[in-house]
């Protein structure tokens, strides 16, 4: 069990003129302390620090002892009422409860996480999806372990929190849970979103991300060139199965679909316009940014008439494991040796289908449905380096005219 240690200390260093000293007390718990003063002076002469009281007994004396014996009462009072509240506390949090003043609520890092959660509960379904909840929590749960590996503790408190536990958090990220520096950085982007939030609650004077710069990416795009794709669309399987997920993958790669939005493509998600085009129009699972895309190229016009059948859905419905599967079968057929997932074919869309076909960025990133221009140009600007010569080549000649 936990003790708190009460020290008189006589302040020899600021005896006043008329020769008396200073006492202070001194409150020791958990290994951290706090000095405050008593508004007692005493004779030097008079002070026994082993017994911790004024020597010989008289009026003066007495008084200062019976005051002593006072103060060490209220100490042992404040400290007896926190535990009996049953929470965590601190040395400092004992003296504002002996000054009569309501103790600050002193969080650790674990413990505010876990309230951030729960609020963050009651927004699934009206701001937030279960699964950006889910990757809150992940967070939660690497910290703790990170906390407990690093500092043998449980949890840390907030206002300990610096510039060091996210250099060493992201450390612990990388080399113990050998996450990529991409998962790494949506980590702490996460984890910064709730600092943040204690901060603006000032349970944290400070903000220990304002030093913290995220590291660089710059992803590798993995995509089909145009020699591959057309590869793959005259290339027939004797599978049934591998030709229906060929179709399906061909399809995305002309329409920039991800795999949820595949998956749950319905024929109501169809709209035509009054120029007679069908646009697809939904929702974007990741960003919830609606966005529409037309059904004008032949092969995704193709794919859609061959399977149009009662099914309100338009495309065969496999599972994302069973599908990326497949695709590993599909690629080494075709000898391909790069790693082919769904995800590939959104990739395949936005670099090889339009941007190699000098549809402009902006054209690009609103056909993908992304919330920001920004976010296209970081990751496709540098993945057509033939385009950019191309245009380079067309300004020298231009320039010599």
């Amino acid at each position: 069990m936990n003790t708190i240690s009460i020290l008189f200390v006589l302040d020899k260093a600021k005896t006043n003129t008329k020769g008396l000293a200073p006492l202070r007390c001194r409150i020791t718990y958990l290994g951290e302390r706090k000095p405050f003063a008593t508004g007692l002076f005493i004779n030097p002469k008079h002070w026994d620090s082993k017994q911790q009281k004024a020597k010989p007994p008289n009026e003066e004396n007495n008084y200062v002892n019976n005051q002593l014996s006072l103060i060490k009462n209220k100490i042992n009072q404040a400290f007896l009422l926190l535990q009996l509240q049953d929470e965590n506390f601190e040395v400092d949090d004992i003296y504002r409860q002996y000054k009569g003043e309501t103790p600050i609520k002193e969080y650790g890092l674990i413990e505010y996480y876990h309230i951030y959660l729960d609020r963050l509960k009651k927004l699934i379904g009206i701001e937030i999806k279960q699964q950006t909840w889910n990757k809150f929590s992940y967070i939660r749960d690497d910290a703790k372990d990170f906390i407990l590996s690093y500092y043998r503790k449980p949890d840390i408190r907030l206002r300990d929190l610096d510039l060091n536990f996210i250099v060493e958090f992201e450390y612990f990220l990388k080399t113990v849970n050998k996450h990529e520096q991409v998962t790494i950085n949506k980590s702490l982007q996460r984890l910064k979103k709730v600092i943040k939030q204690a901060v603006i609650q000032k349970h944290l004077e400070n903000h220990p991300f304002i030093e913290h710069k995220p590291r660089k990416v710059h992803p590798k795009i993995i995509f089909l060139t145009q020699l591959e794709l057309n590869k793959l669309e005259h290339y027939t399987f004797k599978s049934e199965t591998l030709n229906k997920i060929k179709d399906c993958y061909l399809f995305c790669c002309y329409t920039g679909l991800a795999y949820k939005e595949m998956f749950e493509l319905k024929k109501e998600d169809l709209v035509i316009k009054p120029d007679g085009i069908t646009w697809i129009h939904k929702e974007r699972e990741k960003t919830d940014r609606a966005f529409s895309v037309p059904l004008i190229l032949p092969k995704a016009l193709e794919v859609m008439e061959k399977y149009s059948s009662e099914s309100e859905y338009l495309l065969p419905r496999v599972s994302n494991q069973y599908f990326n599967r497949l695709l590993k079968e599909i690629a080494s057929a075709l000898e391909i040796s790069k790693n082919l997932t769904h995800h590939t074919a959104r990739k395949t869309f936005a670099s090889t289908v339009l941007l190699n076909n000098n549809i402009p960025m902006e054209v690009v990133s609103k056909l993908l449905g992304h919330s920001k221009i920004t976010t296209t140009q970081e990751y496709y600007a540098d993945v057509m380096p033939e385009k950019l010569s191309e245009q380079l080549q067309k300004l020298k000649i231009k320039l010599k005219k």
